[in-house]
């Protein structure tokens, strides 16, 4: 009987230990996958197999009428066209799938109050990474402010001040600047609603977006790039892992490098990372494909292209850089900007009406600086003051201006070079579009120098383009190398004096350590008279050799003694006050009053009056 009871009891206790084994696993297997699915991984892999499943779902085969047929049909092919412009900066695609994003999670995922902040802990800051607090952060700021989200963040956090380090001065924003500002807020309550926003954002980044700069990008900020810090992947590759792991272990690595360019001021923001190559590389390939500009490859190392919204992008990649790299340059923080916004220090009524003057006396005029001191916004802004009745034709590489959004009323035209259409030619079709003004984007290489010269002498009434000249000097010299170096001219002389005799005036900008932008100069430039040499008497000249060594040095002489032109500093920019140096010659100032109607003639002549009365006059 013992031995029956103990049969027994042995063998309940292994039924129990089986059943308790396999419930416990069952447990484990059903609580694994409901812990998984709260990572933003798994959420986004979600999301792409939902959207897959909706295009690929056959409407012929479903039991509909013809009218819910054209309905889902028209559906479906919006977002499909929504899923690939979104990617191109067109803001409002990318909302429309950040509205089905939510619906899937809502719906399909089962995303409610009660377990949505097991994807982000809204609720405990202690929690939250850095990226989900800036990300919060951004997302209120938003809300008040719109697109100028970031730029109000900024300045009200005083975030664009310079760093003093070890090695100088520099800007940048840290882990410490965000944690600072989301402790200063307090408690931030979050809504259901903005809870789902926040994580929707960071699906849709993670799936069809820009990764950690998407919501930056869509910023009313000058800039934004990545991949240009760190150390790069192929650096790995030429060290000792075993030696020197622990050391490079702890440096950011190229993806962890994210730039913005915000009033001529380059910040890093050293807090925000892509995560992996793989995610920077996903970035670089989709985010200059609008009207796809060819495959960026090995063989072609860069693309150069524009966004659905305006914004210049430049991509780069190994072997022709070091590491995978983009530059988005946005244009749509400077619309209409006038003078008076730019141009703010002490006196600045002088470059200010100096400037207006040569616009509407139709003066071929430079604005020359330095990358980022702010050419281009100061173009846009000195567009305005051209005679309404004047059509404009630009010639560009990429679409940068875009000033038909800024002046929608007027008669402008853009052309820039494809793979089939040289620039040269878009330039001898313009000269068959009625064009008065002729505007060059950016004059950087010989060609397109060749082009302004040609535009300023036969197809237009006056032109405006941009340099990075350091000097007038240097901007003369540029050019004339650059007509040289197409072969437009073969003596030095005759190119120099082409490029004096057709750019009048120059405005050079530059910004000091703090990012402040000024314009440092406005300078004339003034080709010389030619003046006659003394007739050299051949009768008296020698007839020997020395008599020929004479003559030699005599024409080397008059062929380099003389001076092409000359510069002029007609405002200056010292101490943080503008300044009038020297009024502008006789025949600039004719040439000026030849394109002002009576009216404007008599403003003029008191504008000299006024600021240039007590400064040398040129004749």
């Amino acid at each position: 009987m013992n031995e029956i009871l103990i049969i027994l009891i042995i063998g309940i206790t292994t039924v129990s230990v089986f059943f308790y084994v396999r419930h416990s696993q069952a447990a484990i297997r059903h609580i694994q996958p409901e812990e998984d699915m709260f990572y933003i991984e798994n959420i986004i892999s979600f999301i792409r197999n939902a959207f897959n499943e909706i295009l690929k779902t056959n409407l012929y085969e479903m039991n509909i009428s013809r009218e819910e047929f054209e309905k889902r049909m028209h559906n479906k092919n919006q977002l499909r066209k929504a899923l690939k412009t979104c990617t191109y900066g067109d803001v409002n695609s990318k909302n429309y799938i950040k509205d089905f994003i939510k619906d899937i999670l809502v719906k399909s995922y089962h995303i409610d109050e009660t377990n949505i902040n097991r994807i982000i802990n809204f609720n405990n800051p202690k929690e939250l990474t850095v990226q989900d607090k800036f990300e919060i952060l951004l997302y209120h700021y938003k809300k008040k402010y719109g697109y100028r989200a970031l730029e109000v963040m900024i300045r009200e956090n005083s975030l664009d001040k310079p760093k003093e380090t070890e090695d100088g001065v520099s800007y940048v924003i840290t882990s410490f600047d965000i944690e600072r500002i989301y402790a200063e807020k307090g408690y931030i309550r979050n809504s259901f609603e903005d809870k789902l926003n926040i994580i929707a954002q960071r699906a849709y980044q993670g799936y069809r977006g820009h990764g950690a700069i998407d919501e930056i990008r869509d910023m009313r900020i000058d800039g934004v790039s990545g991949g240009v810090s760190g150390i790069p992947s192929t650096f790995h590759e030429d060290i000792d892992m075993s030696s020197d792991f622990s050391a490079v272990s702890t440096l950011p690595s190229s993806y962890d490098s994210v730039w913005i360019f915000f009033k001529g001021k380059t910040i890093h923001l050293s807090f925000l990372s892509f995560g992996s190559e793989a995610e920077l590389i996903r970035v670089c390939k989709n985010i200059y494909r609008y009207n796809y500009p060819g495959q960026l490859s090995e063989s072609n190392g860069y693309k150069v292209n524009e966004m659905k919204d305006g914004s210049r992008v430049v991509v780069v990649r190994p072997p022709f850089s070091e590491s995978w790299a983009f530059f988005v340059r946005k244009f749509d923080s400077i619309e209409n900007a006038e003078l008076e916004e730019l141009v703010t220090d002490e006196g600045n009524e002088i470059p200010i009406g100096l400037i207006k003057w040569l616009i509407k006396g139709c003066r071929v005029t430079a604005i020359t600086g330095a990358q980022g001191a702010g050419k281009t916004t100061l173009l846009m802004a000195m567009i305005k003051h051209i005679n309404p009745s004047f059509t404009l034709r630009i010639q560009e590489m990429a679409f940068e201006l875009h000033l038909r959004k800024i002046y929608p009323e007027r008669n402008i035209l853009t052309f820039r070079e494809t793979p089939t259409i040289s620039g040269q030619e878009g330039l001898d079709l313009q000269k068959k579009t009625d064009g008065t003004v002729n505007i060059l984007g950016e004059v950087a290489t010989a060609p397109v120098s060749s082009w302004m010269i040609q535009m300023s002498q036969v197809a237009s009434l006056f032109t405006l383009f941009t340099h990075h000249a350091k000097t007038s000097e240097d901007l003369v010299k540029a050019l004339r190398n650059n007509l040289l170096q197409v072969g437009a001219f073969n003596n030095e002389k005759i190119a120099e004096q082409q490029v004096a005799d057709v750019i009048n005036f120059d405005i050079h900008l530059a910004k000091d350590i703090s990012g402040h932008r000024y314009i440092e100069r406005i300078t004339e430039i003034i080709p010389v008279e030619s003046t006659e040499y003394s007739e050299i008497d051949f009768v008296s000249a020698k007839d020997d050799f020395a008599g020929f060594i004479e003559l030699a040095r005599e024409y080397f002489t008059r062929m380099t003694d003389r001076k092409i032109f000359e510069t002029r500093d007609i405002v200056k920019y010292e101490n943080g006050v503008y300044k009038a140096v020297s009024r502008p010659s006789i025949k600039q100032i004719n040439e000026i009053r030849r394109n002002l109607t009576k009216k404007e003639n008599s403003d003029f002549d008191s504008f000299l009056d006024s600021f240039f009365m007590e400064v040398s006059d040129h004749g």
